[in-house]
């Protein structure tokens, strides 16, 4: 299979400010496996991931410095790499002066976005460095399959970037799909499930319990306790956790109950929702995941349960169906040291392939940021309407 890809007009750019030499980014071809060329509705010719390196002539000489000027002065200009990111879904950024967490959050901050505040979180990330925090620390044997980042709550980042320090020898690849493609393709194939998932969007039930529910999870203090004081009294943190729920902004679409372990949370969500500047639909959602956790017999299954938005159940042949589908389409990115992935999480999806060998020869960096406005409504009512959560 021959890799097309379209040639990056990007100029020679001449920094007064720094005395690095300039940066020009070059495409090049991955593996197969790697990289595929994408379908409807996706412009002819446009690849997931995009990969971008350095030319050759300014290797010896690079810095992390004229990098990031480079990529500050591209997206102030035009945003450059937001158009890539709106195109393609995906770039890969490789053989970058980056050695640290500290410098992956230069590179990722260098690109203008606002970071995101993870309002509810599920998975343990503490942080490393300005808006840096390990990507996902379930054990190395646990597959998290397919899916776009924070579907199962109201409150998503529109960027991911994800920084490899350390690959294993063996497996540990990230998964990469285009979620209008897998749109597309469930229309045409299974248009019945849009048409219910239109019209009723999900049901996502989240449980948070105040001790941690499996390897690598959140607890509901790390997940909405960020006010909480040492001494606060049990209606205190109550309240404080509500107020933390509440800046959701989606009134009566999310509610919640207390239980002995800690609070469940039921939002409904749209799964569809619309990219901002082309109005084409995405499938924004882990329902794939969410059907391969369930077949695994996966320790998290137990945590976020999905139904139509109405309470009922999806049937099983058509989250089936979504994985088949998806299977078709991604492809695996074997990450090499020091590689960055970024992700319009809006039209990208991604996740974790098992490695052999030690927990510890996998280490990946993310850092979340939000963009200038969420995606748009494609169902029904006002809870197909996802809103910027509101400040604190």
């Amino acid at each position: 299979m021959t890799t097309s890809i379209e040639q990056l007009n990007i100029p020679d750019l001449h920094l007064a400010d720094t005395p690095s030499p300039t940066v020009i980014f070059e495409p090049f071809s991955l593996p197969p496996s790697n990289q595929r060329t994408l379908g409807p509705p996706h412009p002819r010719n446009s690849v997931i991931p995009l990969a971008l390196r350095p030319t050759e002539d300014r290797k010896e000489s690079l810095t992390l410095d004229a990098i990031t000027s480079t990529i500050k002065t591209l997206q102030t200009r035009d945003q450059t790499f937001t158009k890539y990111l709106a195109r393609h879904g995906a770039l890969l950024f490789r053989n970058l002066p980056i050695r640290s967490a500290d410098d992956f959050s230069k590179f990722a901050h260098a690109f203008g976005y606002k970071p995101h505040e993870i309002i509810g979180i599920v998975v343990d990330r503490p942080l490393l460095a300005p808006n840096v925090a390990p990507a996902n620390e379930a054990p190395k044997e646990v597959q998290i399959y397919n899916h776009n980042e924070s579907p199962q709550v109201p409150h998503a980042p529109e960027y991911i970037f994800f920084y490899n320090q350390r690959a294993p020898a063996q497996g540990g690849e990230t998964p990469i799909s285009s979620s209008l493609e897998l749109f597309r393709r469930v229309q045409a194939e299974i248009p019945e499930f849009i048409d219910q998932l239109a019209e009723k969007g999900v049901l996502s039930r989240v449980a948070y319990n105040i001790e941690k529910q499996y390897e690598g999870g959140s607890t509901l203090r790390q997940a909405f306790g960020k006010e909480i004081q040492d001494g606060d009294d049990e209606d205190t943190k109550r309240s404080k956790i509500e107020a933390q729920i509440a800046r959701y902004g989606r009134g009566q679409h999310t509610t919640w109950e207390w239980t002995e372990s800690g609070v469940v949370l039921t939002h409904r969500l749209p799964v569809i929702r619309t990219q901002p500047g082309t109005n084409l639909p995405t499938l924004f959602t882990g329902l794939a995941a969410y059907y391969k956790r369930l077949q695994a017999n996966d320790e998290r299954k137990n945590v976020t349960h999905q139904l139509y938005g109405d309470g009922t159940p999806i049937p099983e042949k058509y989250l089936a169906h979504l994985a088949k589908i998806t299977d078709e389409i991604r492809v695996l990115h074997r990450w090499q040291e020091g590689d960055v992935l970024v992700f319009d999480n809006i039209i990208a999806q991604h996740g974790r392939e098992p490695w052999e060998g030690e927990q510890a020869d996998r280490v990946v960096l993310a850092s979340l940021f939000d963009g200038p406005v969420v995606p748009g409504a494609y169902g029904f009512g006002d809870w197909a309407q996802v809103v910027p959560a509101l400040d604190d």
